[in-house]
């Protein structure tokens, strides 16, 4: 007789989700889910992310689906499970309320907007055709629009649009697109634009210059193919040199400019929808020559907004056939930040800067906290930020281990804060340089923002050890403990963060500037890092700095500076006859009594000024963009670089060797000989892994070049690839050593 199959007994589970869970259709997707395998139960966001409770017979299916099929937007870091006592008399699943509480939720960050909504977007028998604000639960503002958690309506900037009808039937649908989409708005209630769409494009089709409001700030905007309009915003910006960004319809158009490979695709067409860093086409018509003079690299975004997408239309004459969307357009705007020179980015249109718009294409939707837009760059086998802002902020960055609470500062220039919540790291967004007032207004606000949403209350923060920046002044005068941390060793252990390594390792930090432990100018090191301990094991050859700072804006002060290390101070003043202070500095140069610099920076600086490129850089880090802008494939010069027995680098070999090349032979002889002398040095020191970290990483000839050569020899190489390896990624650093470091390093606050 066959035993009767027995039936499984009822059982019930609550899954606590961790991670970017709320604001991204997350509780919806539960709901299907759930209904799908037949389980009762109920999902809701807390403050602490997305709580479940669910209950049937079998929940294998449920749980493994919950993390393989969630939505496209989601981050999910932790599912803790939690076995509960069944309840028989449970009928259905429902999506409950939030609940408040001490918010421990990840804040989601700003995205793109997505294909469904773009499709909508340009479909006249939609209700939200051509509706600059339409948004869903897979796009549209987040970060910039919340000020508390968890992330429902009344907690962001669109509390003040009450939904019509409408809306609100499709907000409360757990079936529809826009179940709970916080920004969710129609033309019969949402936010209401300035002047309309049509005439803003009918301005720039007509060379005009256009301040349009994003989802992080305003951004100027003129067409690419208008010489005058593009020297007009560069006049009003005095960006000098500085290249401008693209917008583009789609990765069709983008393809028109510039090679576009697949990773470079998906990083155009990710929610983020960041900034990304091609290599041009050799020829190009229909664009402005200045765009980005010099460099064989353009800056391209897709739109991020309906706004944008909108504009886009109108210039290409508006197009009915469905296909346009995915067609080459060859209709690209410049766009750039709209900010005055060296200030935080406008979101108001009060703060724009007078002189640079015809119109402002203004809205009454508020942004909270300005982001500006993400810049990110292929090098190295993978998609790296150079600049990490809005779609990628505040998503965390998971810590090696638990710390206490928190704060780091940053640098001053290209300044970020980071605040730490057991092993979670919020990097904020890019604030800028902390030269000016209102500037570090924005960094002791941002400070505030975020640990307001996250509910963080730092106990202990932590600053770079020069003692003038105005971080370290804002850091001791913050109320907690507080602890420097030198330059580049931070810039180090933000890489050793990221990628959890947690053993003693090796280093280089290679950027422009950094106090030194001895004071000095560093920025070329060697370093060994241990915990909390950092061992200087070498550095490049320290090269005079005639100027300071200023040699850094002047690179034929470096390249003065290159002849007298080699003995040819009699040549500066010929070679660079049109400095009128080129025979007074060689004078100086030759007396020995010049401050010295180990920058890696500089070294790039001496290379571009003596092989002509840029005798005077409008922006920073010019020459070496023009330099690495050259290279087709890095060469090696045998004999080009010695070390000392004390560990010092020695590349005045090199130096000499440049003196005789033309410009694209000596920019492919500096990367290649550098790369070889720099792994040939590390190599020795190191086991399995070498930490790379530092501005001149940037550089993707350098950064391949060292990746390849560390594995010839054996070796591991770790590039940032959460943070930017410049110094929009030193606070993460910062606040890696601050979260290990004992009570006893800290400096007590001062008394009040």
């Amino acid at each position: 007789m066959i035993a009767p199959r027995r039936t499984p007994d009822l059982v019930r589970q609550r899954l606590r989700v961790r991670g970017l869970v709320q604001g991204v259709g997350f509780r919806p997707f539960v709901h299907a889910l759930a209904r799908r395998h037949g389980l009762t139960g109920f999902v809701l966001n807390d403050a602490a992310g997305v709580l479940i409770e669910v209950q049937g017979r079998d929940l294998s299916g449920f749980r493994r689906a919950l993390t393989v099929e969630a939505p496209p937007l989601a981050r999910i870091r932790a599912v803790e499970p939690r076995d509960l006592a069944p309840e028989p008399d449970e009928a259905a699943f429902e999506i409950r309320t939030s609940l408040g509480g001490a918010p421990t939720a990840a804040v989601t960050p700003d995205a793109g907007i997505c294909t469904d909504c773009l499709r909508e977007l340009f479909s006249p028998q939609d209700r939200r055709f051509q509706h600059p604000f339409l948004s869903c639960t897979n796009c549209g503002p987040r970060h910039t629009i919340t000020h508390a958690v968890p992330y429902d309506r009344p907690n962001t900037t669109m509390a003040t649009f009450p939904l019509c009808p409408a809306c609100e039937r499709e907000y409360r649908d757990p079936g529809d697109r826009r179940f709970h989409a916080q920004p969710i708005a129609c033309p019969d209630c949402g936010p209401t634009l300035s002047l309309p769409v049509a005439a803003a494009a009918d301005l720039l089709a007509r060379g005009g210059c256009l301040a349009v409001k994003g989802l992080g700030g305003f951004q100027l905007l003129c067409r690419a193919d208008e010489t005058a309009a593009v020297a007009r915003l560069r006049q009003a910006k005095q960006r000098d040199g500085k290249p401008f960004a693209l917008l583009v319809l789609n990765p069709a158009s983008a393809a028109l400019w510039a090679a576009v490979s697949p990773a470079e695709q998906a990083a155009l067409t990710s929610p983020a929808r960041p900034v990304v860093i091609l290599r041009r086409h050799t020829q190009i018509d229909g664009l402005a020559r200045d765009l980005a003079p010099g460099l064989d690299w353009l800056g391209v975004m897709l739109p991020a907004t309906p706004i944008q997408a909108l504009l886009l239309w109108h210039l290409a004459g508006c197009p009915t056939a469905p296909e346009w969307r995915d067609a080459p357009c060859p209709i690209a705007l410049v766009a750039t930040s709209a900010n005055r020179g060296g200030e935080p980015l406008a979101i108001s249109a009060a703060d724009l800067p007078p002189t640079v718009m015809d119109q402002t294409l203004d809205h009454d939707r508020a942004i909270l906290i300005r982001s500006d837009d993400s810049v990110v760059r292929w090098s190295a086998g993978r998609v790296r930020p150079i600049r990490r802002a809005r779609g990628f902020v505040p998503e965390a960055i998971e810590l090696p281990a638990d710390g206490p609470p928190t704060l780091a500062v940053g640098g001053h220039l290209k300044t970020t804060i980071t605040l730490t919540r057991g092993r979670e790291a919020f990097l904020s967004q890019h604030l800028g340089d902390l030269d000016n007032a209102s500037t570090r207004a924005f960094h002791l606000d941002t400070i505030r923002h975020m640990a307001a949403i996250l509910a963080i209350q730092p106990e202990r923060v932590v600053h770079d050890r020069h003692p003038d920046f105005a971080s370290t002044l804002m850091a001791e005068a913050f109320g907690v403990p507080s602890l420097a941390v030198q330059h580049h060793h931070a810039h180090l252990a933000a890489v050793a963060a990221e990628h959890g390594c947690t053993q003693p390792v090796v280093g280089l930090a290679l950027d422009g500037y950094g106090y030194g432990a001895d004071g000095g100018a560093w920025g070329g090191e060697l370093l060994r890092l241990d915990g909390l301990a950092c061992q200087r094991l070498g550095h490049l050859w320290a090269l005079p700095q005639p100027g300071g700072d200023r040699a850094a804006r002047e690179p034929w002060r470096m390249a003065a500076a290159a002849l007298s290390v080699l003995g040819r101070e009699v040549e500066i003043a010929a070679r660079f006859a049109d400095q009128p202070l080129a025979a007074p500095l060689a004078a100086m140069l030759a007396t020995g009594r010049v401050p010295r610099t180990t920058s890696c920076g500089r070294w790039f600086d001496a290379a571009a000024g003596l092989l002509g490129l840029a005798e005077t850089a409008g922006y920073e880090g010019e020459a070496p963009m023009r330099l690495e802008s050259l290279v087709r494939r890095p060469q090696v010069l045998p004999g080009g670089w010695r070390i000392t027995p004390e560990g010092v680098l020695d590349l005045r070999p090199l130096l000499a060797a440049l003196l005789e090349c033309d410009p694209a032979t000596g920019a492919e002889l500096f990367h290649g000989t550098l790369a070889a002398a720099l792994v040939d040095w590390a190599a020795p020191h190191a086991h399995d892994v070498v930490l790379l970290g530092g501005g001149c990483l940037m550089n993707a000839v350098l950064a391949e070049a060292l990746v390849a050569g560390f594995a010839a020899r054996g070796l591991t190489a770790l590039l940032p690839e959460a943070a930017p390896a410049n110094d929009g990624g030193l606070s993460l650093g910062q606040a890696w050593l601050g979260c290990q470091a004992p009570a006893s390093l800290f400096t007590p606050a001062p008394e009040r």
